[in-house]
């Protein structure tokens, strides 16, 4: 501090209008030269489902689909991925409702706490769409870069080698939970229909 007035050590990077289609949308942000994709995805546009874990690499939490291929967004520049198609686990759904490895992970136990779960389901979708036949031994290999410390790895595969048996037509998906509707409260229950104990 010198006085009242606070004097930056290192001066601040200029920002700049970063662009690209994420999850099928147009979007035009402000954002620092220097960004990672990662800050970017999660601060500027708003997709929280990419996870910050390790910011080194290594554990696959950040990943998402640039141009069809899985990137880890902790190690790319927002600049580098200017003007490209990206996918966040955001855009896997069909509308209100999931894509057919999203179901399988649910139904099979592919994911316990959670964390991970969007860089595994970014990886596996990926290897879906180039093979919807893959081997024990190609899904091991694309999924090698995602780290889980809960499942134990199998009912992950597990999860993938259902969803890719949807993606062949040989098993049909489930059906929805329920059809699309509005949300019959918008603004909240009337006063009178209130649980008890809730502030009037």
């Amino acid at each position: 501090m010198v006085g009242s007035e606070y004097v930056e050590m290192i001066p601040s990077p200029d920002k700049t209008i970063w662009s690209a289609e994420v999850n099928g949308s147009a979007v035009d942000v402000l954002a620092p030269s220097n960004a990672i994709l990662l800050d970017v995805l999660r601060n500027q546009v708003g997709t929280l489902g990419v996870k910050r874990g390790c910011d080194l690499g290594t554990c696959g939490c950040c990943t998402v689909m640039i141009d069809g291929s899985p990137r880890l967004s902790c190690l790319c520049l927002a600049g580098q991925v200017q003007g490209t198609s990206i996918i966040t686990v955001e855009g896997l759904s069909e509308g209100a409702h999931l894509a057919p490895i999203q179901s399988c992970f649910s139904k099979h136990g592919g994911s316990q706490c959670g964390f991970c779960t969007p860089g595994f389901l970014i990886s596996a979708q990926a290897l879906l769409n180039e093979n919807d036949a893959p081997t024990h031994q190609e899904i091991a290999c694309a999924i090698e870069g995602n780290l889980c410390r809960c499942t134990g790895y199998q009912q992950i595969i597990d999860s993938i080698q259902a969803a890719a048996s949807i993606h062949r037509g040989e098993t049909m998906p489930d059906a929805p939970a329920s059809d699309p509707h509005p949300d019959p409260h918008p603004s909240g229950p009337e006063e009178p229909n209130m649980p008890p104990g809730h502030a009037r």
